[in-house]
């Protein structure tokens, strides 16, 4: 099952765009992600939609944030990208008249919601100005 990393890519390009002075085109941030800059266009759009991001086109163009990090959280951009399930774990409906089945499925569902419960209430604690506070770090010198 193929895994969906489009949280950690995105969250990868809006700590980047802060640190820009000037619009990223769709361009550059596909060859920093190496995809297709029509995908970034795509996903920059659900985030935009949300006004997390705003896009100017021409020359000169391209995508910057409108809000500071420190006023998103993961909770906000796993929202914008569509709130799909966190985990890639699905439930089996092959034999639906299996009592068997049914019991795996509901001891599996109960867990898996109880612990997407838990990370998505961390995803709101957690500003995106968190992520790129260790970027932004100046190198210790131990020497």
């Amino acid at each position: 099952m193929r895994k969906d990393s489009r949280l950690s890519r995105v969250l990868h390009v809006l700590v980047h765009l802060e640190a820009f002075d000037a619009p990223v085109t769709s361009d550059v941030l596909a060859e920093m992600l190496s995809t297709n800059p029509v995908v970034v266009r795509r996903t920059m759009a659900l985030l935009r939609d949300q006004g997390y991001v705003q896009s100017v086109k021409g020359h000169s163009g391209g995508w910057s944030l409108s809000k500071p990090l420190s006023e998103l959280t993961l909770l906000d951009i796993h929202k914008a990208l569509g709130d799909s399930s966190i985990f890639t774990i699905g439930l089996t409906d092959e034999h639906t008249q299996c009592p068997i089945e049914h019991a795996v499925n509901v001891a599996l569902k109960d867990v898996m919601n109880e612990a997407e419960a838990l990370m998505l209430e961390r995803f709101g604690e957690i500003t995106l100005d968190i992520l790129g506070a260790e970027f932004k770090r100046p190198a210790r010198s131990d020497g």
